[in-house]
């Protein structure tokens, strides 16, 4: 049988898409991705999609939706489906090959760009965005502040094809370079010097939702040393690379703000280093700032 008879056949867009979010209640399942999913299938934005409720759909169209949606069942994320995700106003695409853009890094990217202007104004520097996956820290901040010049690294080839597309079809004039953390920085100064690295323990990974543990990749997802193992890293490369007036920024883990805050205090004795919470008040941030 087709996994489209396994519900009601339908005429009309509105039917679709109450089938599919009924569904995927029925198993647990958040129900938005049937919308997001419903988009990309009509290529509709969501207000061409809610002025064409009424219209029929194809049934074509619905059987390759509604195979989507036995994915969703199984655990896919979403945006693996749809090939995207939206990061600060802009579509990044993503594979299994990298992060999924969260929220969360936005924040990272909005204290940055407040932190540049008041320190820098609207001078020429040089940042570097180690760990870069689909390129979302780098090719923001050069979207942002064209006057930066901005180097981005990773470990994986894979990652760094798909933020290569990313920074092509944004426009953005980022350099890529293949290496493990901040390794492929040495022998230049920098004035910026961000980093999302991977921060879960291992232990931690019972408790993550499966759409995450079982389809983004392990290697930018988890660390030794109960999660800190890539900060120990950047602590030590990183004092020798940055410039004064600096400025660093790490995405953490929300449990995580006192550990990685002592241990760059200890690693720039003469820099101000501080945690900042997200918008759900969980320690996400931590900078240092080097006058």
């Amino acid at each position: 049988m087709n996994k489209v008879e396994t519900v009601v056949q339908v005429e009309y867009i509105y039917e679709a898409l109450e089938n599919a979010a009924t569904y995927l209640k029925q198993h647990g399942r958040e129900e938005t991705p049937a919308r997001i999913l419903l988009q990309h299938q009509l290529g509709l934005d969501y207000s061409g999609l809610m002025a064409s409720m009424r219209d029929k759909i194809d049934g074509r169209q619905y059987e390759a939706f509604w195979e989507n949606v036995e994915e969703l069942i199984q655990g896919v994320p979403v945006q693996h489906l749809t090939g995207s995700e939206q990061f600060y106003g802009r579509t990044f695409s993503v594979s299994p090959s990298v992060l999924i853009p969260r929220p969360e890094t936005e924040e990272l990217i909005e204290q940055t760009l407040k932190l540049k202007r008041e320190m820098f104004g609207l001078d020429e520097v040089q940042a570097a965005d180690i760990g870069t996956g689909s390129g979302i820290i780098a090719i923001t901040l050069k979207c942002e502040l064209p006057e930066v010049e901005v180097m981005a690294t990773d470990i994986s080839e894979e990652a760094l094809f798909v933020a290569e597309r990313n920074a092509e079809a944004l426009d953005a004039d980022v350099h890529f370079t293949k290496g493990d953390l901040a390794a492929p920085l040495l022998g230049r100064k920098w004035d910026i010097i961000l980093s999302n690295p991977p921060y879960i323990a291992y232990h931690e990974a019972a408790g993550l939702a499966d759409t995450v543990r079982d389809f983004e990749p392990h290697e930018a997802l988890f660390a030794d040393s109960d999660g800190l193992a890539a900060y120990e890293q950047l602590a030590q490369q990183v004092p020798a690379l940055i410039n004064r007036p600096g400025i660093i920024g790490l995405e953490i883990g929300s449990s995580q703000g006192a550990a990685v805050t002592e241990m760059f205090q200890q690693a720039l004795p003469e820099a101000r280093v501080y945690c900042q919470k997200d918008i759900n008040k969980h320690d996400r941030m931590v900078f240092c700032i080097l006058d």
